[in-house]
C-alpha cells in the first residue's frame, strides 16, 4: 500500500513565479516595440521611403492645401448657417472676405518689401565692409585683452566674407530667378489650393462621411469620435500660431524700425515665419537681423537685440498664455525630442509640423488608452 502525501500549495512560490513571469513579459514587451522601431527605421531608409513621401506630397499639395483651408472654414461656414445662411451663400462670403483680405494685405505691404528688399540689395557691399570693418576691431580687441595672435584667424574670416560677396554678387541673378520661379509655382499651387478648397469646404461633411465609410463599420463610431478630439485640439493650435505669428510680425517691425536697421519689414517677417518652431524658432530668427545690425552699428546691432528680446517677453508672457493657453498640453522634453527627429528627416517643414503631429499622436494614444486601457495592461496594475 503506497501512502499518499498532502502537498500543501506553496503560494508564496507561485505568486513570486508570476510576478516574475509578468516582469519578463514587460521586458519582452519593451523590447519587441524597440525591434519595431528599428525594423520600421531600417526599411524607411533602405526603402527610402521618406523621398516618396516627400515627392507624393509636393504632387498632392493643392490637395493638402485645399483640405487645409476648408478645415480652417468649416466652423466659420457652420456659424453662418446658423444664422439661416445657405451653404453655398455662406462659403462664397467666407472666400470673398478672405481673398479680399489677403488682396489687400498684398497690395499694402508688397511695394514697401519690395523697396526694402532694393535698399537691402544695393547695400550689400557697404554691409559687407562694416562686417570686416566690426571683425576687425572685435579680434584687435580681443589680441590686445589676452595677448593672443589671431592673424591667422582673422585672414581666413575676411576670406570667407569675401568669398560670400562675391558669391552673392555673381549668384544674385540666378537666385533671383530661382525666387521668381518658386513664387510663380507656389503661387500656381496655392491658387489650386484654393479653388479645391471652395469644394471640399461646401462638401466637407460629405467628405468626412465618405472617409468613414471606407472604414469597418465597427471602427466608424471610434473613428468619427477620435476626429473631434484632433480637430478641437488642433484648430485651436493653428489659429492661435497665425495670431501669435501676426502679432509677433506687427511688433517686431516696430522694434526693428526704431532700432534703425535697414528692410525692418523683411527681417520681422523672417522672426515670425520661424517662430511657428517652439523654443528654437525666435533664435533661429533673431540671427540675420542682429547680424546685419551690428554690420551697420554695433548700437543699432544692440537695439535690435533689445527690440527681439522686448518681443520674446511680451509673446512668453501674453501672447502664448493669452492666446495659445496649454492647448497642445506637451511637456517641452516631449517637444524639443520631436523636433530633433522631425528636423533630421524633414529639415525646417519638419520642425513646423512636429508640434501638432506629436498633438495628433498623443490624443491618439489617449483616446487607444481610454479605450483598452493600454498602460494599465502593461504595467500590470490593477
Amino acid at each position: 500500500m503506497f501512502k499518499k502525501r498532502n502537498k500543501e500549495l506553496d503560494v508564496e512560490n507561485l505568486n513570486e513565479v508570476i510576478n516574475i513571469s509578468k516582469k519578463i513579459l514587460k521586458i519582452g514587451f519593451a523590447m519587441a516595440i524597440v525591434c519595431i522601431v528599428l525594423l520600421g527605421t531600417y526599411l524607411i531608409k533602405e526603402w527610402h521611403i521618406l523621398e516618396f513621401i516627400k515627392e507624393f506630397l509636393i504632387v498632392i499639395s493643392p490637395i493638402f492645401i485645399g483640405l487645409i483651408i476648408a478645415w480652417l472654414f468649416d466652423p466659420l461656414v457652420k456659424w453662418l448657417q446658423r444664422k439661416k445662411l445657405p451653404r453655398i451663400i455662406a462659403c462664397l462670403l467666407v472666400y470673398l472676405v478672405f481673398i479680399g483680405s489677403l488682396l489687400l494685405i498684398i497690395s499694402l505691404m508688397l511695394p514697401t518689401f519690395v523697396d526694402q528688399i532694393k535698399d537691402f540689395v544695393t547695400t550689400i557691399p557697404s554691409t559687407l565692409k562694416d562686417v570686416k570693418h566690426f571683425t576687425n576691431n572685435l579680434i584687435r580687441n580681443i589680441s590686445d585683452t589676452f595677448n593672443y595672435d589671431l592673424t591667422v584667424y582673422k585672414k581666413q574670416i575676411y576670406t570667407a566674407i569675401e568669398d560670400f560677396g562675391i558669391k552673392m554678387t555673381t549668384n544674385l541673378p540666378d537666385t533671383l530667378i530661382n525666387c521668381l520661379k518658386s513664387l510663380l509655382n507656389g503661387g500656381i499651387t496655392f491658387i489650386l489650393g484654393l479653388m479645391i478648397g471652395f469644394y471640399m469646404l461646401y462638401d466637407f461633411d460629405k467628405v468626412n462621411k465618405n472617409m468613414l465609410k471606407i472604414m469597418p463599420r465597427s471602427w466608424r463610431k471610434n473613428a468619427a469620435e477620435l476626429t473631434v478630439r484632433i480637430n478641437e485640439s488642433l484648430r485651436s493650435y493653428v489659429q492661435g500660431v497665425f495670431l501669435v505669428m501676426c502679432l509677433v510680425f506687427i511688433t517686431q517691425s516696430i522694434g526693428l524700425t526704431l532700432a534703425g536697421i535697414k528692410a525692418p519689414l523683411i527681417f520681422a517677417l523672417f522672426c515670425a515665419i520661424t517662430d511657428i518652431i517652439p523654443y528654437f524658432g525666435p533664435y533661429i530668427g533673431a540671427i540675420p537681423a542682429v547680424i546685419v545690425g551690428f554690420a551697420m552699428d554695433p548700437l543699432i546691432g544692440v537695439f535690435c537685440i533689445i527690440s527681439i528680446v522686448v518681443v520674446q517677453t511680451l509673446e512668453n508672457n501674453f501672447y502664448q498664455p493669452l492666446i495659445m493657453g496649454h492647448t497642445m498640453k506637451l511637456h517641452p522634453v516631449t517637444i524639443m525630442i520631436g523636433l530633433l527627429i522631425f528636423q533630421h528627416f524633414f529639415g525646417i517643414i519638419g520642425m513646423i509640423i512636429a508640434t501638432p503631429v506629436i498633438a495628433c499622436c498623443k490624443v491618439i494614444f489617449a483616446y487607444i488608452d481610454e479605450k483598452i486601457d493600454v498602460m494599465r495592461k502593461v504595467t500590470g496594475e490593477d
